[in-house]
């Protein structure tokens, strides 16, 4: 009987072992005895029960156990380090070879980055990296305010630069009109952005362009790289240092160092542009950004493409597309910021005031162009005039008047509200409008048509 028992008790341990071991597999673990018990001598059934009974029979390990939240923010810092090295590694590289830096500001969250990072690189203070800001003078009155602060911060001076001709929004209302922007939204752009822009990059004798551009706005961005050169002549070169941050990736950084940064923000604008056309996402600005945390759900603004989603609201292109470029970083935005239109070997003749105000006096028939360089229409129509004026060589004039440096007498005596706009000067002193809205018409045969219907010139 006593075999008996000690049998049914050794198989009842056994099968308790092998529970206990396949429990522990499941879960992750496997019991391990210690090596004192390990290593047990043998002993009689009784007393090997007896043992059990006085302690629990080897458990299963405790899963292993991960601290998630400590292993997500140190992905975060590692993403962060080689982040912020590859902007200031690009940033020193543009900034150490290449002439006369030049970061154009917008205040926004990735331009506060790259100004830390500046400052950081010592290249404010020591002058090497001029800030230039556009003022439209349509800006929220918080921006200037708050471009005001960061001077006195990283202790520099911005280089401002606004619409030709003006220096404050009265002096702008009354050259261009208050509602330019509502009658055309392209050519206020021209007026208040692209060509004060491009003038600024020229006064400053600009080698290389600092941008906040990233892959993250969206599609139209999104295989830009750390450095661009434009389209011609190698151009103007330029470095995107925040190319591969996210918006996130901009305010993780922010948070970090405690960067000052835009005040709106705080009131619920992801980004920030001209307050006409700048709204809070989502309207009702639950999302905010404030003392360096997110309030609200912060995916609004983290999406892909989606800090710009409150910028230029109900704007829209002439083509009837939606406007999501204000025209300073579209394809050949730059094309003509260090070069006039027609010039070398052009037929095209330049026009001082003083010819330009005496044409119209008699005596002499032309054809005059009064344009911007920076106008992508007029950029559209130079081949063709040049052409043009090639062939008629010797029979009539054609000569070109730059308009945007002188709007006001353009404005009065050649019939200019926009650019490129293209008159016929008679013999007479009568001066008359090519009226052609539409870039097919700018051609040889549109011009000598427009000649030959106002003139006796035979062309």
């Amino acid at each position: 009987r006593d075999a008996k028992t000690q049998r049914q008790m050794m198989r009842c341990l056994v099968f308790v072992a092998l529970m206990s071991t396949a429990s522990a597999f499941h879960m992750g673990g496997i019991p391990v005895l210690s090596s004192a018990r390990a290593h047990l001598p043998l002993r009689g059934a009784h007393g090997l029960a007896r043992h059990a009974a006085s302690r629990s029979f080897p458990t299963m390990m405790a899963p292993r156990t991960f601290d998630m939240e400590a292993l997500i923010n140190q992905s975060k810092e590692q993403r962060l380090k080689h982040l912020e090295e590859q902007a200031m590694d690009a940033l020193k590289v543009a900034v150490e070879n290449l002439d006369n830096a030049v970061f154009p500001n917008a205040m926004i969250a990735g331009d506060c980055v790259i100004t830390h990072l500046l400052d950081r690189l010592g290249y404010l203070k020591s002058g090497k990296v001029k800030i230039m800001v556009v003022d439209t003078f349509h800006l929220f009155p918080e921006t200037m305010e708050f471009l005001a602060q960061l001077e006195k911060h990283y202790g520099f001076k911005t280089e401002v630069f606004c619409a030709a001709g003006t220096t404050n929004k009265a002096e702008y209302d009354k050259k261009y009109g208050a509602d330019l922007w509502k009658v055309d939204i392209e050519q206020y752009d021209k007026v208040c952005k692209v060509e004060p822009f491009q003038r600024g990059l020229t006064t400053l004798k600009t080698g290389v362009m600092i941008n906040g551009r990233r892959r993250d706005h969206g599609v139209e961005r999104a295989y830009i790289n750390l450095f661009e050169n434009a389209p011609i002549g190698g151009g103007m070169a330029k470095v995107n240092p925040l190319a591969y941050w996210t918006f996130e990736d901009c305010f993780d950084y922010i948070a970090k160092y405690k960067i000052p940064v835009h005040p709106l923000h705080a009131q619920g604008f992801p980004s920030i542009g001209d307050a006409k056309d700048t709204v809070k996402v989502p309207a009702d600005g639950s999302v905010k950004f404030v003392n360096y945390k997110f309030e609200g759900k912060a995916a609004e603004w983290l999406d892909y493409a989606a800090e710009r989603k409150g910028r230029f609201v109900g704007l829209v292109n002439k083509d009837g597309s939606t406007k999501t470029e204000c025209g300073i970083h579209v394809v050949g935005a730059e094309k003509t910021f260090d070069r006039d239109l027609w010039v070398g070997d052009s037929k095209v003749v330049g026009l001082t005031k003083a010819a330009a105000e005496a044409l119209p006096k008699g005596g002499k028939a032309a054809v005059v162009a009064v344009y911007a360089p920076w106008c992508k229409f007029c950029q559209g129509m130079e081949d063709e005039f040049n052409k043009f004026a090639a062939e008629v060589s010797g029979k009539i004039t054609v000569a070109k008047y730059r308009g945007d440096e002188d709007r006001e007498f353009v404005g009065a005596v050649y019939n200019t509200k926009s650019f490129p706009t293209i008159n016929i000067v008679t013999p007479e002193g009568k001066v008359i409008k090519y009226e052609c809205s539409d870039p097919s018409c700018r051609t040889v045969a549109g011009f000598k048509d427009f000649v030959a219907k106002n003139t006796k010139v035979a062309v």
